[in-house]
This record gives C-alpha cells, sequence and structure tokens, in this order.
C-alpha cells in the first residue's frame, strides 16, 4: 500500500484583521503566500487549507491527509462544527473544491507539529 502523503497547512494575518499570508508544506516544499488579501486569522487558515487541497488535486493525490493546527477550521471542515458567517463561504468553497468525491482526511495537529506554520514564522 502507498504511504499515506502529509500536507501541512497554515494562515495567519498581523494585524488581526489584516494582510493575510498562508504556506502549504509537502514533501520538505512549503509554497508560502505573504500577500493572500486583507482579511481575519480565520480567513487566512481557511484559505490556506484551500489551497492544501488544491495541490493535493494538482498533484492528483489519492492517498493524503491534510494536518494544520485551526482547531475551529479542522472541525468546521470535517462537518464537527457548524461555520458560520465568512467561514460558511468557505467551507462552501471548499465543498465545492471536494466536489462529489470522498471527503479528504483533514486532521489537527498542534502548532509545534505544523511544518506549514513553522515556514510562515521563517519569514518573519
Amino acid at each position: 500500500m502507498a504511504r499515506r502523503i502529509k500536507i501541512y497547512f497554515d494562515g495567519g494575518c498581523r494585524p488581526n484583521p489584516g494582510r493575510m499570508e498562508t504556506a502549504v508544506v509537502t514533501g520538505g516544499a512549503a509554497t508560502v503566500v505573504r500577500d493572500a488579501g486583507i482579511g481575519n486569522s480565520m480567513d487566512a487558515e481557511w484559505l490556506a487549507l484551500i489551497a492544501a487541497l488544491r495541490l493535493a488535486q494538482d498533484l492528483r493525490l489519492t492517498n493524503f491527509v491534510l494536518l494544520g493546527d485551526a482547531v475551529a477550521v479542522v472541525g468546521q471542515a470535517n462537518d464537527v462544527v457548524r461555520a458560520r458567517g465568512d467561514a460558511a463561504g468557505h467551507l462552501a468553497t471548499f465543498r465545492a473544491l471536494v466536489g462529489d468525491g470522498p471527503a479528504p482526511n483533514i486532521r489537527h495537529i498542534k502548532r509545534t507539529q505544523n511544518l506549514a506554520g513553522i515556514a510562515l514564522a521563517r519569514g518573519r
């Protein structure tokens, strides 16, 4: 059986609300976007998760897990926590990307384990 590919995602903004940034890391390669627009930290986390899913799709991965440290976003994406306001719009975008396929595996990890968060912090 093929090894499951880990895709780390993280987003943030400074100040909050303010200029957003995102990072996605897989296979030792980081994609960091320093100017992802204006929003709040929840928006930035959602944009990072969406970018991680797009990367998995672009790479045509079938056995992958999306790993992030934003408890609320992971819960909303897994339909455990209700998404409200802007988060509901991000969730709709995410679901549209998933389409009729199986829901991707999304797991919460500690901030210290999030390679995408480490990549974001390096450039500050």
